[in-house]
């Protein structure tokens, strides 16, 4: 396709550039490849109440981002489009005074795209430019939030107590800024290594604001015409392209269930012995839903070469949500039209998935193999923008945690780093094979992928980002090219 090729030619004209030298001195913040943002300029510890203030540190960032998707055939759910945004962010964060500092940041995202064209409701990746719900009601492209608002405590030894709106990494809970605007929750997170050669985080999260939305919402409810008289109720609450749609306003208040339900979350990570790297998760959403997640990494030095096999499970509690909302998180119940079929119990969300992968290591070479099996039980139910296949066979945009699901795949990255500068090009190119079970309304697909990561030698702190996803399916007319092209320049 024309299409492939100019993307093809532009990336081969991009790597050219690559240079293979380190930065003498580190930008005040930096971008990681997977998009967490490295702050090696860090505000310190005020003498006095006036030096919280004037001793914080401000952190800039313009980006655009651009978003193209093209479909083997295309109809009317399935539309080839386009769709770029310009925007950015400003982050205040306070120096420490008496053990408190607080934090703020503003984010906004202006999208430009034409809607005769290119309808709102069948653009993919590039509807977190947006809020569709938003434009559905007033029209507007643009989004100007408050993502970050929040006061912590750091007084007690090898303790921080966030309270707030704020950015929170755990298994399950991702910023995962990856369009214009990170994913944010409300709620309190609390951080301890008082037990020794471990990090726990503890968080309790009242509710979520995704990328896409100026307005925070439930963690765990769909909205619907009961819940919201406005245009597209289904885009006012979790509208995540994994939440379990049949948990509605509607179907949770016919059961007896919370529509405002928390989410209770926390991580565990302990390196007490040599090598072996041990890490726990949980989540509960009361009355719903939880699960329970543990994996073991062991790195084995082979001189010049390692070899890290690991290992990871999770299981899956239904605590009610089942009988809500049934087994799949397509939210389609047995016996509705367009049902989703195949599941033993449909009205059980109790489920398992294993995970296993060998990662070798040569200098600036990563070599990751990776297998995750679902068993024939219940899709999971993940929509915070933490994948329960990450770093197994999580590839960009696939989804292959449904029930009775078996993925492999291989990934190579070339010149990974800790410290968010690649002036030596990153690339990362994966091959992912997904065996689905098509009684349940899935098929099974090949996902190839190729991105790059690079910061201009003569400018540290502009990075470019180019992204390329195919995906071959064995359902009808299904395959599809999804590119997107993102530059970030920090100060």
């Amino acid at each position: 396709m024309k299409t492939i090729g100019w993307i093809s030619a532009a990336a081969a004209g991009m790597l050219s550039v690559s240079v293979y030298a380190a930065e003498a001195v580190l930008p005040k913040q930096a971008l990681n490849a997977n998009y967490t943002l490295v702050h090696n300029d860090v505000p310190g510890t005020a003498g006095h109440f006036s030096e919280m203030f004037s001793g914080g540190v401000f952190y800039g960032r313009l980006r655009s981002n651009t978003f193209y998707y093209q479909w083997e055939d295309e109809s009317a759910k399935q539309d080839n489009h386009i769709i770029s945004a310009l925007g950015g962010s400003l982050v205040y964060n306070s120096a420490t005074f008496g053990g408190f500092d607080f934090g703020m940041g503003l984010y906004y995202s202006q999208a430009f795209f034409d809607n005769n064209d290119d309808p709102i409701g069948t653009i993919k990746p590039g509807k977190d430019l947006l809020s569709r719900y938003d434009y559905a009601n007033t029209g507007n492209k643009g989004m100007g939030v408050v993502g970050q608002a929040y006061i912590a405590y750091s007084g007690i030894p090898k303790m921080r107590i966030a309270v707030g709106r704020q950015l929170v990494e755990t298994f399950y809970t991702k910023s995962n800024d990856t369009k214009m605007i990170p994913n944010t929750f409300d709620g309190i997170v609390i951080d301890t290594t008082a037990v020794p050669a471990t990090a726990v985080r503890i968080a309790y999260l009242a509710e979520q604001k995704l990328r896409d939305h100026t307005q925070a919402h439930s963690v765990l409810m769909y909205g619907d015409a009961n819940s919201s008289s406005s245009e597209h109720p289904e885009w006012s609450e979790n509208d995540d392209s994994a939440m379990h749609k049949g948990l509605t306003y509607t179907a949770l208040k016919a059961a007896g269930k919370p529509t405002d339900a928390p989410l209770i979350t926390g991580d565990l990570h302990n390196t007490a012995i040599p090598n072996l790297k041990l890490d726990a998760s949980f989540y509960i959403v009361p009355e719903l839903v939880s699960e329970l997640m543990a994996e073991a990494n062991y790195k084995i030095s082979l001189g010049s070469v390692s070899l890290t096999p690991g290992v990871r499970y999770i299981q899956q509690f239904d605590n009610g949500a089942g009988k809500v909302g049934g087994a799949a998180y397509s939210g389609k119940l047995a016996g509705q039209s367009g049902a989703a079929g195949g599941y033993d119990e449909a009205d059980s969300l109790d489920a398992q998935m294993l995970a296993a992968r060998l990662v070798a290591q040569m200098g600036k070479y990563k070599l990751n193999f990776g297998y995750t099996q679902v068993f024939d039980e219940a899709d999971l139910i993940t929509p915070w923008r933490g994948f329960p296949t990450a770093g197994y066979t999580r590839s960009m945009a696939r989804y292959n945690w449904m029930a009775n699901t078996k993925s492999y795949r291989v990934e190579l990255q070339r010149a990974a780093n800790k410290t968010g500068v690649f002036t030596d090009i990153f690339v990362q190119a994966s091959i992912l094979h997904t065996d689905a079970d098509e009684s349940k309304g899935y098929y099974d697909e090949n996902y190839y992928y190729l991105g790059f990561v690079q910061n201009l030698p003569m400018l540290s702190d502009l990075q470019w980002r180019l992204r390329l996803g195919y995906n071959d399916t064995e359902k009808t007319d299904a395959d599809s090219l999804d590119a997107r092209f993102e530059i970030n320049y920090l100060f």
